[in-house]
């Protein structure tokens, strides 16, 4: 699972009266942004926005950029940005070795999960379970789900709706930490949870 944040956020709107098009590149939590390149269909040059609140608006001969900033994106857009879901939450729980039972400073964190799985109207939660290589691939794929399946019946009986929460196991294929065979990592015993 990606645990880089969102970096941007792209606001796409047309005016119905000029029909033009007007790009806002819009900064993370973190007040960070990602780029965006705009160019027109047909010819014309290419804009990229690098910058929080960096434009670009559709012109008869391409785009133009400007800049604009939150207060007046807030104005423009702030009932289409109130409408927009929250960015997903991830989450990374760790193991004890060789099992399905949580650390204790793992366990610690189970409350901030639950609150913030409750706080969305319709959540949708992903838990990827993961080893690390030590044992078989075969039965590192086995814990791997059991890992998974084992946070989701905590969930349900935390009273989170079943068909809400997708498991997956990938065993020792995706490390958080690259380890030579047999070698144990507590880092790479863990579940990753994605609540959007």
């Amino acid at each position: 699972m990606n645990r880089v944040s969102i970096a941007i956020a792209l606001l796409l709107t047309a005016s119905a009266c000029a029909n033009r098009d007007n790009y806002v590149l819009l900064p993370d939590r973190g007040g960070q942004s990602g780029t965006l390149s705009v160019k027109a269909k047909e010819g014309g040059h290419q804009i990229k926005l690098e910058q929080p609140y960096q434009t670009a608006r559709s012109t008869s001969g391409g785009y133009e950029q400007g800049s604009t900033n939150a207060q007046d994106v807030q104005r423009r857009y702030g009932a289409a940005l109130d409408a927009s879901p929250p960015e997903p939450s991830r989450f990374v729980l760790y193991f004890l070795e060789g099992s399905d039972e949580l650390t204790p400073a793992s366990k610690r964190d189970l409350e901030a999960i639950l609150a913030e799985i409750k706080a969305r109207p319709v959540p949708d939660i992903v838990v990827v379970g993961h080893t690390d290589r030590v044992g078989s691939v075969a039965d590192n794929d086995r814990l791997a789900l059991r890992r998974a399946e084992s946070f989701r019946k905590r969930l349900v009986q935390q009273g989170i709706a079943d068909d809400t929460i997708q498991t997956a196991g990938r065993g020792e294929r995706e490390p958080l930490v690259n380890t030579a065979d047999e070698v144990a990592e507590p880092r790479n015993r863990r579940i990753e949870i994605l609540v959007r």
